[in-house]
C-alpha cells in the first residue's frame, strides 16, 4: 500500500479526490488482462475472449442521472463523508461516466469471464458461442479497488452497460431490480449474514429500456407483457467478486488444455483470491499445494456458515448457480433471490428457479457448489496423490460440515441447549400444517411463551377458519412443553431474560417482504424516493423493537391480496 493511500485512508473522505487517492488496483494489475481488449475499453460487443483474467471495458453512462439513496452505514465503514453521496462529480462516476476521473483512478473498468454450472453438473451452452468464452459480466464492471480505512474493497457498477460477455442483451438493469438489491445487500449485512454491499444507487430521469414484467392484478406464472423500464445503476461493493464460477473456467482451460498459459493462469487467479479473501489466513511462504488444501478448508468453513445464516434468516437464494457463489464465501447477485413467509420447505420464489434451489435444498446447493469448487482447483494438484486425498476427504466431508452448523443454528434459533432433531423435525412439520409465518413464528418464540396463544400472531389461517383445529392445537401444546422441558436448565441457570434476548438476537423481527418492497420501486419509477429510504430505514435494524406505527406497517403477515400475485409471490429474473 503506497504511503498517499494510507494517508488518505486514516480520515473522512470528503471529496472525489480525496476518493480517487484510495485506489489501489490489485486486480488489474497482477493479473493479465484479454491480449485482444482494447486499452480505451471501447469493446462493446459480445465476442469469444479465450485468454486473460479480465477484459479492459468503458462503463456506458445513464442518461440525466439523478440521486435515489446510498448507504450511510456501508459509507461510514469506508470513511466517505455522507454528503459526497450527492455531489455531482460523485452521481457522474459511480453513474457510469468516468471520462473526468481523477487520478490515480482509471476511467476504464474491467470486467471478467467466468463458467457455469448448475448444481454440480457443467453447461456451455448459455454461452452464445458454445464454448463457455463469452460468459461472465455482461452488464457488471467493475470501476475501482481501493482500500478504505486499512481495508481493501472493490467497487462494481450493476448495469454499467455491455461487454464482451453481454450475450446480446443491453447491458442495462432496470430501476425495479436495482431497489431490490441495493436494499436486500444492506438488510442482509445489517441481519448479520456475510454479504456483498450496496454503496449508491442513481436512477435516470430519460433512459428506458423493453423489459417483459407483469400487468398490475396479473396473477400470470410467468411475465405477461412488455414494458418500457426506467434504467439505474447500483454499485456493489465486496472485498472482491471472484467466483466459484470464474475459478471454474479457469480450471476447465488449464484441464482441456485450451491455451499454453491456462494453467499459469489458473494459478494465479488462485492465488490472487488468497491475497484478497482469505490473507492473514494462509501463510504465503507455504507451498502452493498446502495454499490450495488450506483454502479449500476456510471456504467450506465460510460456505457452510453462510448457508446456515441464509436458513436462520428465511432468505432463498433461488438461483445458487457456481457463478451466483462468491469465493470468498458472501452472497453475491441479488436477482431472483426472496425471504421466506408462509414456512414451505421448497419455497422458491424465481419462476425459473425449480425446487433444486429451494429454501431447504440450499445446503445440498452449496454442496454441489463446494465440489465444483474443487474441480477447479485439480489441475494444480493433479500429479499429487496425497493433496488430491485431502481434497476429495474435504469433499465429502462437507454434509457433516453443513450439518454441524445447521445443528448449531437451529440451537440457537430455538435456545436449546444442544440439538434435538425429533423436536426440530416435529416444528417444520407443524409449522407448515398450521401453516405458519417463519420469522414471525421465531420472533414469538424469542418470548418463550407457555401456549400456543402467543404464536397465534404468525399462523396463516384461512378466513373462514377461526381458529387451530384441535387435532394441530394439541400437537402444538405437546411442542411447546416438550421445548420448555429442554430450555429449563438454561432458563434456571441463565434467567429466562437472558435467553430471551439471545433468541431476538438471532431471530430478526423485520424481514424484506416483497409486498414492502413493491411500492418502493413504483413510487421511485415516479420519482418519489422517499418510500424506499424509509424501508431502508426500517430494513437496518431487523432486530430493534421499532415504534407502534413501524410494528403495524411492516411486521404483519404477508396481506391476502398478494397470495398468487405475479411480481410479487413470484417472478422471472427480468431485470
Amino acid at each position: 500500500m503506497s504511503d498517499s493511500v494510507s494517508t488518505i485512508s486514516s480520515k473522512c473522505v470528503g471529496s472525489l479526490n480525496e476518493l480517487a487517492k484510495c485506489a489501489d488496483y490489485s486486480f488489474v494489475e497482477s493479473l493479465r488482462a484479454d491480449p485482444q481488449a482494447r486499452e480505451d475499453g471501447q469493446d462493446h460487443d459480445p465476442r469469444q475472449v479465450f485468454s486473460g483474467h479480465f477484459v479492459t471495458v468503458t462503463p456506458t453512462p445513464i442518461s440525466e442521472p439523478e440521486y435515489v439513496a446510498h448507504s450511510q452505514s456501508l459509507f461510514a465503514q469506508l470513511g466517505l463523508d455522507d454528503g459526497l453521496a450527492d455531489t455531482p462529480e460523485f452521481i457522474k462516476i459511480f453513474s457510469g461516466d468516468l471520462s473526468s476521473a481523477p487520478g490515480p483512478m482509471r476511467n476504464t473498468g474491467w470486467a471478467t469471464g467466468y463458467a457455469l454450472s448448475i448444481f454440480g453438473r457443467e453447461y456451455y451452452q448459455q454461452c452464445p458461442f458454445q464454448t463457455g468464452n463469452g460468459y461472465g459480466d455482461g452488464r457488471a464492471i467493475s470501476v475501482l479497488e481501493g482500500v478504505f480505512l486499512g481495508q481493501r474493497w472493490e467497487m462494481q457498477l450493476k448495469g454499467g452497460g455491455r461487454t464482451p460477455y453481454c450475450r446480446g442483451g443491453d447491458g442495462r438493469a432496470v430501476l425495479r431490480s436495482s431497489v431490490r438489491e441495493f436494499l436486500a445487500q444492506e438488510h442482509m449485512h445489517a441481519l448479520g449474514v456475510p454479504t456483498s454491499r450496496s454503496l449508491s444507487l442513481y436512477a435516470s430521469r430519460d433512459e428506458t429500456v423493453q423489459r417483459p414484467w407483469y400487468s398490475e392484478g396479473s396473477f400470470s406464472y410467468d411475465p405477461d407483457r412488455m414494458g418500457l423500464e426506467t434504467v439505474a445503476i447500483s454499485t456493489r461493493v465486496a472485498p472482491s467478486f471472484i467466483r466459484v464460477g470464474q475459478l471454474e473456467l479457469f480450471g476447465r482451460r488449464a484441464r482441456k488444455g485450451e491455451h499454453p498459459e491456462a494453467m499459469n493462469e489458473l494459478e494465479m487467479l488462485v492465488l490472487h483470491l488468497i491475497d484478497r479473501e482469505y490473507a492473514g489466513m494462509i501463510d504465503s511462504q507455504l507451498p502452493l499445494t498446502e495454499k490450495l488444501l488450506k483454502l479449500a478448508e476456510l471456504f467450506r468453513a465460510r460456505l457452510t456458515s453462510l448457508v446456515a445464516n441464509w436458513i436462520r434468516v428465511g432468505y432463498c437464494q433461488g438461483n445458487f448457480n457456481s457463478d451466483n457463489c462468491a469465493a470468498g464465501g458472501f452472497t453475491l447477485d441479488y436477482g431472483p433471490f426472496g425471504f421466506c413467509e408462509q414456512f414451505d420447505p421448497n419455497f422458491q420464489p424465481w419462476t425459473g428457479g425449480g425446487e433444486h434451489f429451494a429454501f431447504m435444498n440450499q445446503p445440498i446447493a452449496a454442496a454441489r457448489n463446494y465440489q465444483m469448487f474443487l474441480v477447479a482447483l485439480l489441475p494444480l494438484v493433479a500429479e499429487d496423490e496425497s493433496a488430491l486425498e485431502q481434497l476429495q476427504a474435504l469433499n465429502s466431508g462437507f454434509s457433516a460440515a453443513m450439518r454441524e452448523r445447521m445443528e448449531a443454528m437451529w440451537v440457537s434459533k430455538l435456545g436449546l441447549p444442544e440439538f434435538d432433531k425429533a423436536l426440530l423435525d416435529e416444528l417444520l412439520e407443524l409449522m407448515t400444517a398450521t401453516p405458519a409465518d417463519y420469522t414471525k413464528f421465531f420472533r414469538a418464540l424469542s418470548d418463550l411463551p407457555e401456549d400456543i396463544r402467543a404464536l397465534e400472531v404468525s399462523f396463516y389461517l384461512p378466513s373462514s377458519q377461526q381458529d387451530v383445529p384441535e387435532q394441530l392445537k394439541q400437537r402444538w401444546g405437546a411442542w411447546l412443553a416438550q421445548w420448555h422441558s429442554l430450555i429449563a436448565e438454561r432458563v434456571a441457570s441463565e434467567g429466562s431474560d437472558a435467553i430471551k434476548r439471545q433468541m431476538r438476537a438471532v431471530n430478526p423481527k423485520y424481514i424484506l417482504r416483497e409486498w414492502l418492497v413493491v411500492p418502493t420501486y413504483q413510487a421511485a419509477y415516479n420519482g418519489d424516493y422517499e418510500p424506499l429510504r424509509q424501508l431502508q430505514t426500517v430494513m437496518n435494524a431487523p432486530y430493534a423493537e421499532q415504534s407502534g406505527e413501524i410494528e403495524a406497517q411492516h411486521d404483519r403477515l404477508k396481506p391476502e391480496q398478494y397470495w398468487g400475485l405475479g411480481g410479487v409471490s413470484h417472478y422471472s429474473c427480468s431485470s
